[in-house]
């Protein structure tokens, strides 16, 4: 009877992971370039009181084995890459990808980072930088005396001066072979790890890479409906397994007075 308390209490710890997970995607419905997050479980050990096909006597052999489980636990959480809505800013620093791709950003201390998260302004350098003020890698740098910017589908960054119509830098793309394995640093940014393998760069547009959108950015890919449907489908979950100790209580109560 012990072992059912244990078990279901490993089940409500999941679905108050699971809760924790939606809650933060929920949270984010409004960030820029936000990839909603899965939680995925796993069952844990087996206590194994017979083995299937263990014979049960001579000549005839058990056609399944008697197996009770020990409960789940939360095996990872990955990211959903699908592409967000794509919304008009009017922006000139603005950029979405529409498709595969990020954005890279080298921070203060030289570490490169990357991001879906177009919503670029300019430094005093004229560079253009995240909102967290990480500069836009390779650097492309707006002259002062621009009277407007166009980037196009390949990345191909442009301005108007008085001098006239000149290329000023490329925006390029980076992929990975696994992206779910990338780690998720805050600020919208993400982290390089062995498990997303080494970044891939790209011109956008070419080779499975997304193209450029200027004067747009890409929202959060979170889905509401779906998003409330997980929460009422994690709470009944705890609910559920709440009852099972609930009921294996009972049960103890109910041999204690018998005993008595």
């Amino acid at each position: 009877m012990l072992r059912a308390f244990s078990t279901a209490a490993t089940g409500m710890d999941a679905q108050q992971t699971m809760v924790d997970s939606i809650a933060n995607n929920l949270a984010n419905i409004n960030t820029n370039g936000f990839k909603r997050s899965n939680v995925n479980f796993q069952d844990l050990l087996y206590l194994k009181l017979r083995e299937a096909g263990r014979e049960v006597s001579s000549g005839v052999t058990a056609p399944a084995g008697l197996e009770i489980g020990s409960g789940v636990r939360m095996a990872s959480t990955n990211k959903i890459f699908t592409i967000g809505e794509l919304q008009s800013t009017g922006n000139d620093y603005d950029l979405a990808i529409q498709g595969d791709g990020f954005f890279q950003v080298q921070m203060p201390n030289g570490d490169l980072r990357y991001t879906r998260d177009g919503a670029f302004m300019k430094d005093a350098n004229g560079r253009l930088v995240t909102a967290g003020g990480h500069v836009v890698s390779p650097a492309v740098t707006i002259p002062q005396d621009a009277t407007t910017v166009d980037v196009a589908l390949d990345g191909t960054v442009s301005v108007e001066t008085s001098t006239g119509n000149q290329v000023v830098g490329t925006i390029e793309l980076y992929r990975f072979a696994n992206a779910a394995g990338l780690s998720s640093e805050g600020g919208n940014l993400y982290r390089e790890t062995e498990a997303s393998g080494s970044a891939v760069s790209g011109t956008p547009g070419e080779q499975g890479y997304g193209s450029i959108l200027s004067k747009y950015v890409e929202k959060s890919n979170v889905q509401m409906v779906s998003e409330l449907v997980n929460l009422i489908t994690a709470q009944r979950g705890y609910e559920i397994n709440s009852r099972c100790i609930r009921v294996g209580d009972n049960m103890l109560r109910e041999l204690n007075q018998l005993i008595r």
